[in-house]
């Protein structure tokens, strides 16, 4: 069986079930996400479609979620484009991670049925390899990347708020793109990664408090880096 898949709203879908759309709009957001697609880079509705093997209506589609994501703008008689990444948005999106991010790693600890502590805590395994992976050099800093993507979308789901949910996704995108840009000069990426262990160990612990205490810290630590190499 196929894994469900989540979609731009936090909800899961089976793959049956996800619309030509939303399969533009997930792969299209995840390059948006990791800079794949350079930020002022234009976005070409017909290549995008030949290149997913569908029609024009599922990317414009797309685009039109996107552009509610903050991830491309559309200018009119000029295109589309992927956004820009501007630093100063930064203290905005973290102000709002700071109120945010605690309150679903606590609802997570305080909601996961079993499956979803199991998914977590193997989760937690994988996140403590990544460190020598990196240094071992079996691990790109854009696959470290992604597994803190994945650790960030399977607790805003395990907090079972699908409002908090999609508001942290589109949160996280927008850091992760920030997160991106200065990956070449952050000094301890994996470091920062590996954070995710306890934290995800708290949430399967059930301990609410703790599970929040270290999101903030998590999400503190994260704007303090980049500021410190801007």
């Amino acid at each position: 069986m196929s894994a469900p898949t989540t979609t731009h709203a936090g909800q899961e879908t089976s793959p049956a079930a996800r619309s030509l759309a939303d399969v533009a709009y997930e792969r299209l957001r995840d390059r948006l996400v990791v800079l794949d697609i350079r930020p002022g880079e234009p976005l070409n509705d017909d290549l995008l479609a030949k290149e997913f093997g569908v029609g024009r209506t599922p990317v414009r589609e797309a685009l039109k979620r996107l552009e509610v994501d903050r991830l491309v703008v559309a200018y009119p008689r000029r295109g589309t484009f992927a956004t820009t990444v501007d630093m100063t948005d930064l203290g905005h999106i973290s102000e709002v991670r700071r109120a945010l991010e605690p309150a679903a790693a606590a609802a997570a600890a305080r909601r996961a049925g079993p499956a979803a502590r199991e998914e977590m805590r193997a989760l937690a395994r994988t996140v403590a390899t990544l460190h020598a992976a990196v240094d071992g050099g079996d691990l790109t800093q854009r696959e470290l990347m992604e597994h803190d993507v994945d650790v960030h979308r399977s607790i805003y789901r395990h907090s079972q708020n699908p409002y908090l949910q999609d508001v942290l996704v589109r949160l996280d995108n927008l850091a992760t793109r920030i997160w991106c840009l200065v990956l070449d000069r952050l000094p301890d990426f994996a470091g920062h990664v590996g954070e995710h262990v306890e934290l995800l160990e708290a949430i399967v612990a059930g301990d609410a408090d703790r599970a929040a205490e270290l999101a903030l810290a998590h999400v503190t630590g994260f704007e303090e880096s980049v500021r410190q190499v801007l």
